[in-house]
């Protein structure tokens, strides 16, 4: 029994170290690449907003560059299958804001509809990647309360079983059977 609970504990504990790690390495980091993402899109929406030349002109190559490693730095982590649908849109969303950047820049600044479509666009599936990583950090976190519940419990029965197989070793050493002469 003793061994069988220490097996089951080791297996519970590896269960809670993996949950903490994919909290860690795929959803907080996640969580910041999304906010990372959020900000130069900001930085484009304020720009079109103003209609700021120079920014297209000297920043936004630059803001691509960045989005392109945050892009590649976000598919590097584990993706569930509704982070990676939302994952794709969003990447199909930011090539379609290229070309409409380019377009925006042809009007000379004057045709915003597009690239204000396409920055709602890649600002929802933000939205929606920022929720499935408090959803996917609930999940694990539930998973390593179940573990450390199912660890106290077999510490609990463990300790009862300890404790009975005391009392039964004193009752054979303190018992001294009757003689029949």
């Amino acid at each position: 029994l003793i061994i069988t609970t220490n097996l089951i504990d080791r297996n519970n504990f590896v269960r809670v170290r993996d949950s903490v790690v994919t909290i860690y390495e795929d959803r907080l980091i996640v969580k910041g690449i999304i906010y990372d993402i959020s900000k130069t899109i900001q930085e484009k929406e304020v720009a079109v907003a103003k209609s700021d030349t120079s920014f297209f002109e000297a920043e936004n190559p630059k803001i691509n560059k960045e989005l392109e490693v945050l892009i590649s730095n976000y598919e590097k982590t584990k993706l569930t299958d509704e982070e990676n649908r939302n994952f794709n849109d969003l990447k199909a969303h930011l090539k379609d804001l290229k070309t409409s950047e380019q377009q925006f820049i042809d009007s000379d600044l004057s045709d915003k509809s597009a690239i204000n479509n396409d920055i709602n666009e890649i600002k929802a599936n933000l939205d929606d990647l920022s929720r499935i990583q408090l959803d996917e950090g609930n999940k694990q976190m539930a998973i390593s309360k179940r573990a450390i519940d199912t660890v106290e419990l077999f510490t609990q029965m463990e300790i009862y079983f300890l404790i009975f197989l005391a009392l039964l070793i004193q009752i054979i050493i303190i018992y001294q059977p009757k003689d029949k002469s």
